[in-house]
């Protein structure tokens, strides 16, 4: 274990026998101290959209296709050229280091082993440099949250560019946090620094807390934002926090090259649909013009082929991956991401799918509550 500012983080370094991914929090909860789990875990209020995102997925049925004649399904796929050997990808989750001593570090190697897209958040605990570096080519995204400062985010995509990021999250959602009270009762504070804000800092080695963080974004994102993200870096820019049609049609009129559907993992408006639940709705609304990533309560195989066939082209998730951070380093992401991509092709091949485009086509029975 590494000791930082008086907080423990992993340091292990191991594969992990998986049994499921919802079964990976209670092992992570064990070594993870109480305020970086609450951090990590958490949704805002009484968690109900947080719960709601995994339960959505029952809300349809995969309807399976016998006699298909197909064996050995394929999951590689694409996104802006970017080959990859699987649809699951990362999602930008700050503060990795709470997890584990080489934070998103660990993560990239993790993700780039698997074949798998990584995205870091503008607050990871490891700068956007390093987490480059240590994914050691594998494609990357990089994720802002607009500061009021645009001369510090220009310094972000600057960096974000010279690390090869291929596309930028700009993150929409979150002008203000969700009422989290996991942070409230843990008076939470980033125990470590968190790398891409030492612009923010003090210099007295220690993260900021969460409201001075978010004091310091941005409050107000207009359309007018993504034209001048892609006109800075020439990247391609994905919106991410999208939840209705019409914001997606807004976001693309803007400029947008891809659209994110996310609730933030149930972390900021709560009482707002289950991510899944608007996912058909919006993919129809973009109509195949920009490709869509989703995320929100991917926990299973069946989770991640729901979402394809509603309409996503990536799908990501966070949490788990980070258990599997905190439970194995690299070696744990690496095992959470080839488990969940197992379940998945166990599930297009009972569903008789081959590919991901069979996956897109795929018959989904909707239920009527």
């Amino acid at each position: 274990m590494t000791e930082i500012n008086g907080y423990t983080q992993s340091d292990n370094e191991k594969k992990l026998d998986i049994l499921n991914l919802p079964s990976l929090e209670n092992e992570a909860k064990k070594i993870i101290p109480t305020g970086g789990f609450g951090y990590i875990s958490g949704g805002s209020e009484d968690e109900w959209t947080l719960n709601h995102n995994s339960e959505a997925f029952n809300h349809v049925q995969i309807v399976p296709h016998v006699l298909s004649n197909i064996d050995d399904p394929q999951t590689n796929t694409s996104i802006f050229g970017i080959d990859v050997k699987t649809p699951i990808m990362m999602s930008p989750a700050a503060a990795q280091g709470l997890a584990h001593s080489q934070g998103e570090k660990d993560t990239a190697k993790g993700m780039a082993k698997a074949g798998a897209l990584m995205s870091q958040s503008t607050y990871s605990s490891t700068s956007i440099a390093d987490t480059a570096t240590a994914g050691d080519g594998a494609p990357q995204f990089f994720q802002l949250y607009m500061s009021k400062d645009w001369n510090f985010n220009e310094s972000l995509l600057s960096e974000a560019k010279k690390s090869g990021a291929k596309a930028i999250i700009l993150t929409s959602d979150a002008t203000v946090d969700g009422y989290r009270e996991s942070d409230i009762v843990n008076d939470f504070q980033f125990p470590i620094p968190v790398a891409n804000l030492e612009k923010f800092s003090e210099g007295d080695g220690k993260g900021k807390g969460i409201g001075e963080i978010y004091a310091a974004a941005a409050q107000k994102i207009s359309p007018a934002d993504v034209q001048r993200i892609k006109d800075f870096t020439g990247l391609p820019v994905i919106v991410k926090g999208v939840q209705s049609p019409e914001d997606a049609l807004l976001a693309i009129g803007a400029g947008a090259d891809g659209i994110y559907v996310s609730n933030h993992g149930g972390r900021q408006l709560n009482g707002g649909p289950a991510s899944f639940d608007v996912l058909e709705s919006v993919a129809k609304a973009v109509n195949h013009k920009v490709p869509v990533i989703f995320d929100s309560g991917v926990r299973r195989g069946s989770h991640v082929f729901k979402a394809l066939a509603s309409g996503a082209d990536m799908v990501a998730l966070a949490r788990p991956i980070i258990y599997g951070l905190a439970l194995g380093g690299a070696d744990g992401v690496y095992s959470v991401v080839e488990h969940l991509n197992d379940e998945f092709k166990t599930v297009m091949q009972l569903a008789g799918t081959k590919t991901i485009d069979d996956v897109k086509n795929a018959q989904l029975l909707k239920l009527n509550y």
